[in-house]
């Protein structure tokens, strides 16, 4: 069942995010157990970051839905995909991937103002990315969207955490510095409790500040969920996440096992 209505469909329209309160409350436990799970035994997309100052590390995997019992109940079973395809407009929704991010208190990891388009392997006007917090989040540790950014028309260069470009040659636009004039820009953000929900399109500009606070864990859940207009990008396996055994041709319908459409 969705909790979708009329105003967030048109907030998501008009600003590529809009925040979801307790869409995915009945879920928080079975996603937290999950998170334990996968932190004790992490898949191969794992790309943990452990900051040079010694503070505590930020834990990334992505891709595990299929090995995680809850994760796989959530995607098959939740209401994501009713919630998605209510906000993208179609008539289905298909899932993409999972990514789990996990800041440890303390730490001084930030992640950086990009677009999550240009790293992922499939290219859709539907889609919708759910930044589903598991622990309460203060505004000041909360992810952070540039309102209307997904229709500036055009997709950012995309780089590594450590500021080297992902792809040799790209010749795309820089990103521009959103911290250094951030009152050009119309920057979303919220307050959120466990099992609220951010959602935003790929092409939507976001970044998250460090996780100052000294005693509590910033464990998010993201689902990523496509329309019937997606099709297979082929980023030669350098993408995030790579996913480099999948074998559609460039400009295929995005389908097969790992992209289940569930409704």
């Amino acid at each position: 069942m969705s909790v979708v209505t009329a105003t967030d469909t048109e907030a998501f329209a008009r600003d590529g995010a809009v925040v979801l309160r307790g869409a995915f409350a009945e879920w928080v436990e079975p996603l937290r157990a999950g998170i334990e799970t996968l932190i004790a035994h992490p898949g191969p997309y794992e790309r943990s970051y452990q900051p040079a100052d010694g503070s505590a590390r930020f834990f990334q995997d992505l891709c595990n839905w299929q090995r995680i019992p809850e994760f796989r109940a959530f995607v098959q079973d939740g209401p994501g995909a009713a919630i998605a395809r209510d906000l993208m407009g179609g008539a289905t929704a298909r899932f993409f991937h999972d990514h789990v991010l996990v800041k440890e208190p303390g730490t001084s990891m930030v992640t950086p103002w990009h677009q999550d388009g240009p790293y992922y392997c499939v290219e859709a006007e539907r889609c919708v990315s759910f930044w589903i917090p598991l622990d309460p989040v203060g505004r000041d540790v909360t992810l952070e969207c540039v309102a209307g950014s997904h229709q500036w028309g055009r997709l950012m260069k995309p780089k590594r955490f450590d500021g080297t470009d992902l792809y040799a040659g790209d010749t795309r636009e820089e990103m521009p510095d959103i911290d250094a004039a951030r009152d050009r820009f119309t920057i979303l953000g919220w307050e959120m409790a466990p099992g609220d929900a951010v959602a935003f399109h790929y092409r939507t500009v976001h970044g998250a500040p460090a996780n100052t606070s000294p005693e509590r864990r910033r464990r998010v859940f993201s689902a990523r969920w496509v329309g019937d207009d997606a099709v297979f990008r082929d980023r030669g396996g350098k993408g995030s996440p790579p996913l480099r055994h999948i074998r559609l041709a460039d400009g295929a319908p995005l389908d097969g096992p790992d992209f289940p459409r569930i409704l």
